[in-house]
């Protein structure tokens, strides 16, 4: 995604239309506004809002001050709509234009802010009619979660199921009154009872054991303790059929029972992390009971080992959903069920559930959650226990609680990433001005990456570590080069090739390496421009001979 002048010329002479929102913002641009008018945008299939134009046309450029800090802006998209929404800077001759780019909304769905699901009405946003959002959320078909069980009463489901659920929902809401409610005015109110009739999404949450016997059996969870890799029966195994309420502590319970700590030095200090973690394994449930096709006749599988957890459930990824971007993306393939967890707090509907989860493990120096195994008909989470690096660990500790709650998922993944040596997305390294502000990297040389900083080496006593890997970083790269042109003798190698050999690098800073070696005398250059190239130095062929 780079947008060149030609193609902003391009729009700038189409029509503003359902793809292209102009707007002059010379001096600044409310951010909340560009909140609002994303949602309209996405709403709509998705397209351009375009900062620094005049919205007439003929329309030109006129430059625009608003958001100094394109990442920052970016951040504070996905942390106000939990998705990510990248946010261009285009320099040209007639001034700074900033192009937000905002994806379609997935099918069967409509994004909201505050509760208020937004469209384009001309110059102004409007809401979206109750028959449009009909429209939308039926895309996908009919929400099953919503429709009514054929014979199901009141007593198919547990009264202190739904007790616990009003308590939960008056707390969040601060709403005493609700705690007064009967049993029935509280499943009318959560659209759980629908003209006399309960929901599928009531019994999956309430429903008595006999209950789903006779009428959704497959909505169960199924636990099983490997205390090893081979096959044959579970050390452990329980059946849960029952309402999501009735047995929600009760498996975290389970879990935690082989919940093994592991330990760390730090300092004079001994810390402990559990393999599981709580959050994490409860989000986790939460996904396979929202998220799961109950039109499948499957269990959820939740399978336990010393330091590995798996969460299998039946159904694909929802629409639209990948494993690459089930970060910024949400779409509830059970709305109404999601929407009576959402109200008793138990789940975001932001969907900040898998975020939440792959912040968890970077925290604790773990493997990312990984859905290596998910095909189209089950979802398979894999949760790893095992601590990586305790020292990333207490890197993170020594950063400071008050200032990781600043940071966003893509914070954590990059300084995830950087703690790998793995290189990173574009959407990652829009983040990293960011970081080096709050001082938790540094760039290692000019242009050359990126590294956790000298001060967090420092504090955790390990600058010989920092020195080691900086230096090790550019001599690596530099035996690289001199390894290729060894391979290719005499024929010599022209730049365009040997970026092939780092790149990662651009081709400035791997013109700066061979210069660096051609200083040395290692190698050489024979020929001018398209016909340069690169060699070994031969005996008596110093840097100069070239």
């Amino acid at each position: 995604m780079q947008t060149t002048a030609e193609q902003l010329q391009h729009w700038l002479a189409e029509p503003e239309g359902v793809r292209l929102e102009f707007k002059e913002a010379k001096q600044s641009y409310h951010f909340d506004k560009l909140v609002e008018y994303c949602v309209a945008l996405a709403n709509e299939g998705g397209g351009k809002i375009i900062l620094g134009v005049t919205d007439r046309r003929p329309r030109h450029i006129v430059g625009t001050a608003a958001f100094a800090e394109p990442g920052r802006a970016e951040a504070g998209l996905h942390d106000r709509l939990s998705h990510r929404i990248p946010v261009e800077e285009v320099r040209t001759a007639d001034g700074r234009v900033l192009v937000v780019h905002v994806p379609p909304r997935l099918p069967g769905t409509a994004w909201q802010i505050d509760g208020r699901y937004l469209k384009r009405a001309g110059d102004k946003l409007a809401a979206l009619s109750d028959t449009e959002l009909r429209a939308m959320f039926a895309e996908t078909g009919p929400d099953f979660s919503a429709e009514c069980c054929p014979g199901a009463t009141l007593d198919d489901l547990a009264a202190q199921a739904i007790a616990l659920f009003r308590e939960r929902w008056g707390k969040k809401t601060r709403d005493e009154r609700k705690l007064q409610w009967t049993d029935e005015q509280t499943l009318f109110d959560a659209e759980l009872l629908i003209n006399g009739g309960v929901t599928y999404a009531a019994l999956i949450l309430f429903g008595t054991r006999a209950a789903l016997g006779r009428r959704l059996a497959q909505a169960e969870l199924v636990f099983e303790y490997r205390s090893s890799e081979a096959s044959g029966p579970a050390a452990d195994r329980e059946e849960y059929r029952e309402g999501f309420f009735l047995w929600q502590d009760a498996i975290w319970a389970k879990i935690n029972l082989r919940n093994e700590r592991q330990s760390y030095q730090d300092g004079l200090f001994r810390m402990d992390v559990p393999s599981f973690d709580e959050v994490t394994v409860r989000e986790a449930l939460l996904n396979a009971v929202a998220h799961r096709d109950y039109r499948d006749g499957r269990s959820v599988f939740v399978r336990q080992w010393a330091r590995r957890l798996e969460v299998v459930s039946p159904g694909g990824l929802p629409a639209g959903i990948t494993p690459e971007n089930i970060l910024d993306q949400q779409n509830p393939r059970n709305r109404r069920l999601a929407e009576a967890l959402a109200k008793c707090g138990l789940i975001e509907r932001s969907g900040q559930g898998m975020n939440l989860m792959f912040e968890s493990a970077i925290r604790q120096g773990k493997p990312l959650p990984s859905f290596a195994g998910t095909s189209a008909h089950e979802v398979r989470l894999t949760l790893e226990g095992a601590i990586e690096s305790p020292a990333f660990v207490r890197f993170l500790e020594r950063v400071g609680e008050e200032r990781l709650r600043s940071f966003s998922t893509s914070d954590f993944l990059v300084l995830d990433h950087l703690r790998r040596e793995q290189p990173l997305s574009e959407a990652l390294k829009q983040r990293l001005p960011a970081l080096i502000d709050a001082g938790v990297i540094e760039r290692v040389g000019r242009g050359r990456g990126y590294m956790l900083s000298q001060a967090m080496y420092a504090a955790l006593g390990a600058r010989g570590v920092h020195t080691r890997k900086k230096g090790l970083d550019h001599e690596t790269n530099k035996a690289l080069l001199l390894k290729h042109l060894g391979t290719v003798g005499q024929v010599g190698s022209p730049l365009s090739e040997l970026r092939q050999v780092l790149p990662a690098l651009p081709a400035s800073a791997v013109q700066q390496l061979l210069a660096e070696l051609r200083r040395e005398g290692r190698v050489a250059l024979s020929n001018q421009r398209r016909w340069a190239r690169w060699k070994l130095a031969s005996s008596g062929q110093g840097a100069g001979d070239a």
